[in-house]
């Protein structure tokens, strides 16, 4: 089966409701070996366009990845971009604010993390999360310290989407392409990776008491993310909503959405200019000597 990424792209003004969105699609694959063997093609193509991107240094490209624990974050990131050169891309993983950062507008902790043109940057959880996990728990608005004539708790959210929207026009207009992907895991899915977790030894440091008492707020959870996406997915800026119970199904569709987005920005290799041929020609006169 072809993997088509706009079959997951939230169209703006959209509307995703992760109620009725599947987390499970029909395999593209038949065996696990045909899916290793594609998912190494992927891997592959992308290792050859970001040589393009790093080498013609035209764009940036950020890579937003959320979703819920155990949604395959890590996993995926690890698998799809194990083909990547580590010195044209950035991994970052953002947990709970310090100190230093909540003295900082939401923004400002993602900001300093920016790639670079013809870098690729990675965030794993992002400034998303103060309208997603901070929506849920809103006293968590209690640690940001503003003033208390700037949080108003009914129009705030709605005031940092109009703040990531112009952020994300910002970049865009300055040479960063951002593609945002939600992993949408069910519940069901998500209570057999804790337990696989707690059955492994080599995975119990990934689950914790924290993880099981989130589940609690699953509703509600799901009710803040599609508020989120729908209000942020823009025609420059799109969220990709990708079905997670399948892990290598996810993988294969992310590859593919990663792909999509180098491949658009038609990079190519810098053209030798007559003064650069010249100046070409002079080192290979002295290293013939």
């Amino acid at each position: 089966m072809k993997i088509h990424a706009e079959d997951f792209r939230v169209r703006p003004g959209g509307s995703a409701d992760l109620d009725t969105w599947p987390t499970n699609v029909k395999p593209f694959c038949s065996s696990k070996e045909s899916y290793k063997d594609l998912l190494h093609q992927h891997v592959k193509l992308l290792a050859a366009l970001q040589q393009l991107h790093y080498a013609s240094s035209r764009y940036a490209v950020l890579l937003i990845f959320q979703g819920m624990d155990a949604a395959g974050k890590d996993g995926s990131i690890r698998h799809v971009m194990s083909g990547i050169n580590p010195q044209g891309c950035e991994v970052f993983s953002f947990k709970q604010p310090s100190a230093e950062e909540l003295k900082h507008d939401f923004l400002w902790r993602t900001t300093c993390r920016l790639p670079e043109r013809g870098r690729i940057g990675i965030f794993n959880r992002s400034y998303y999360e103060d309208v997603l996990i901070a929506r849920v728990h809103p006293e968590i608005l209690d640690g940001d310290e503003l003033p208390s004539e700037l949080v108003d708790k009914k129009s705030i959210w709605t005031e940092r989407y109009r703040s990531i929207v112009d952020l994300e026009e910002h970049l865009h207009r300055n040479g960063t392409r951002i593609v945002k992907v939600c992993l949408h895991l069910s519940k069901g899915e998500q209570r057999r990776r804790f337990l696989e977790r707690v059955e492994d030894p080599d995975k119990n440091w990934k689950v914790s008491h924290a993880d099981i008492h989130e589940r609690k707020f699953w509703d509600r959870y799901q009710k803040v993310y599609g508020d989120c996406i729908n209000a942020t997915s823009t025609k420059t800026s799109p969220w990709y909503v990708v079905p997670a119970d399948d892990k290598d199904n996810a993988r294969l569709i992310v590859s593919r959405i990663v792909i999509d987005a180098l491949s658009s920005l038609h990079a190519r290799y810098p053209k030798t200019t007559p003064t650069r041929r010249r100046e070409l020609q002079a080192i290979r006169k002295h290293l013939e000597r």
